[in-house]
């Protein structure tokens, strides 16, 4: 049976509708009052509250919307993330929350505090089992499996290692701790052409987990290595790399297994909301924000993770992409723009493996409000 995804246009139309105001209708079209526990129920509401020097993330304004939404049905909400696995300002709990404020998440803004869920060095976690074909638990942050309901509020855009992010990345990567994070990145570790290394030894010293030591060439240990990336990038001879052939898929099947173990935490108690707005080549974890690839679209709602992303993914897939981007690829209508920006990505792994394994269905009816 197809999943319902309640859509509302960026469009302000003939009568100048905000869409602050859209994204209200949205609301009580998918029927938020419902799927959020009131009589005081707490109801985490997951977003990102981006990396600094990135300014694409929802706005606060937005999640100042959901948040009175949710006190309107009787939950009380919080705005909460996870911290990171790399070393930036998201590493912990209390940098994490300053930029969080810094970015206009308070309380003051928003209507609700903030809290990050998986504690200060991100060692608050719960262990819940998945019936998955890759893995069968997951680390789930202790601060969002001890809600009673949960929003995942999320921003579409690309991803260089998950080809994009959308629901099932906010769900399955967000809400896990740092031991999560590592289970699921430990998946696609960087590889060193050791005979090819020249011996700057810029990357031993750029690594934040000390997995790459320097014996006649770079060498990388696997079972260290986070799959973060700096390496490659710090790298001048380009001789450190990711296998995408051999490992984006199964990273992002990992992605997928997290995102039903903590969805599973929460039958008939989620929602789900896509923005496609400000739609970027890379993860709002990057200290920077590149323009975006396809024109804004709109906000998609739905109670299923695998149908919102497979709407998000067609509605996107439709766009002309824009010119002067990262998009050197597939800019008609109907082309995968994703893969326009990252080739070696098989982009739809975490909705075809999410369906696979029963997070959710790709079959969705789009009902335009």
């Amino acid at each position: 049976m197809a999943a319902k995804v309640w859509f509302a246009s960026s469009e302000a139309g003939v009568q100048g509708e905000s869409l602050q105001a859209k994204l209200l209708r949205l609301l009580d079209e998918a029927g938020l009052c419902e799927r959020v526990a009131g009589d005081g129920g707490l109801v985490a509401v997951k977003t990102h509250f981006g990396e600094e020097g990135c300014d694409s993330f929802v706005s606060p304004l937005y999640i100042r919307q959901v948040v009175s939404k949710v006190k309107e049905a009787g939950g009380v909400p919080f705005v909460t993330d996870t911290n990171t696995l790399y070393r930036g300002m998201r590493y912990n709990a209390v940098s994490h929350l300053a930029l969080a404020i810094r970015h206009g998440f308070g309380s003051e803004v928003t209507g609700a505090p903030v809290y990050i869920a998986d504690g200060l060095r991100s060692e608050n976690e719960v262990v819940v089992p998945i019936p998955g074909v890759r893995l069968n638990k997951a680390w789930i942050a202790t601060g969002i499996a001890e809600a009673d309901s949960l929003v995942v509020v999320s921003h579409v855009k690309g991803h260089a290692v998950a080809g994009f992010g959308g629901a099932i990345k906010n769900l399955g990567m967000g809400c896990a701790s740092a031991a999560g994070k590592h289970e699921q990145h430990r998946a696609m570790p960087a590889i060193a052409r050791e005979d090819d290394c020249e011996g700057c030894g810029g990357c031993v010293s750029a690594c934040p987990e000390n997995a790459i030591t320097f014996e006649g060439g770079a060498r990388i240990d696997p079972d260290a290595c986070i799959g973060c990336g700096i390496c490659v990038e710090t790298c001048p001879e380009s001789v450190i790399y990711f296998d995408y052939e051999r490992d984006a898929a199964h990273l992002s099947e990992r992605l997928a297994e997290y995102a039903l173990a903590a969805a599973s935490l929460f039958p008939e108690k989620v929602l789900y909301l896509n923005f496609l707005l400000k739609i970027t080549p890379d993860c709002d974890c990057a200290p920077f924000s590149d323009r975006p690839i396809v024109p804004d679209i709109g906000i998609l709602a739905s109670a299923d993770p695998v149908a919102i992303d497979a709407a998000s993914l067609d509605l996107i897939d439709a766009q002309h992409g824009l010119e002067g981007t990262r998009l050197l690829l597939h800019h008609a209508p109907g082309e995968d723009k994703f893969a326009g920006v990252w080739p070696e990505v098989p982009i739809r792994t975490q909705v075809i493996h999410g369906e696979r394994i029963g997070l959710g269905t790709s079959e969705y009816e789009l009902v335009r409000i």
